[in-house]
């Protein structure tokens, strides 16, 4: 169950920036949008932060466990919640997010997709057309591959390893954009241009420490 997959991940960037474009904001919404993502941020964040020490102390009373496939997982919540109530709420847990994860990554490919080809530029029939059949084969092609794939778990390490990799690029490029692109009174600059870039740094180092360590 990732839940941060729609919050941090390197794609999210691009989902969002496909959003604030469609909603048509100005720069006289640029301050109500960055709190609305800052406090959003936060939110999901603490559930993670929440359900990973719940999910850990429950892992820690039931002793050793092996936690290689998604069935041994569900396993591991029946001495706090009983064999039933346990595979009712992980299933409904992993489907609530895999439903979200798998709309809103699809919808972030075929919103990339439609930018590099420019046809996210009009609304037409025919380019709303291409933007639904990216989305299709988005959603169709990780199915194909989660069916394809026999170890779940190893999969959704490597791709978050895979995020992690990516991470410094984006943020890189989000970092010069905002400090160039944006107007002129909205760029970064000053003391807090340099703790964000020296924020991410850290954030780019540690994961790419967690990522290694998987290889």
């Amino acid at each position: 169950m990732d839940i941060n997959s729609a919050t941090f991940n390197p794609w999210m960037v691009f989902y969002q920036q496909s959003g604030i474009a469609q909603s048509r904001l100005g720069p006289d919404d640029y301050k109500l949008a960055c709190w609305e993502t800052a406090i959003g941020a936060v939110l999901t964040q603490t559930l993670c932060a929440a359900v990973l020490i719940a999910v850990a102390a429950t892992f820690g009373s039931a002793g050793k466990l092996a936690l290689d496939n998604i069935g041994q997982i569900s396993l591991a919540l029946q001495p706090a919640l009983g064999q039933s109530i346990a595979r009712l709420v992980f299933s409904l847990g992993v489907l609530g997010a895999a439903m979200v994860a798998a709309i809103v990554a699809s919808l972030a490919l075929a919103s990339g997709v439609g930018e590099v080809a420019g046809f996210r530029r009009s609304h037409g029939l025919c380019n709303t057309r291409r933007i639904h059949g990216a989305f299709v084969a988005g959603t169709v092609g990780s199915a194909a591959l989660v069916w394809r794939v026999p170890h779940l778990v190893q999969l959704n390490i490597a791709a978050q390893v895979a995020n992690v990799f990516l991470l410094p690029l984006v943020l890189g490029f989000l970092v010069a954009l905002a400090s160039k692109a944006l107007p002129a009174e909205m760029r970064l600059r000053g003391w807090y241009r340099v703790v964000l870039i020296g924020v991410s740094c850290v954030v780019c180092a540690v994961g790419w420490i967690g990522a290694l360590s998987q290889l």
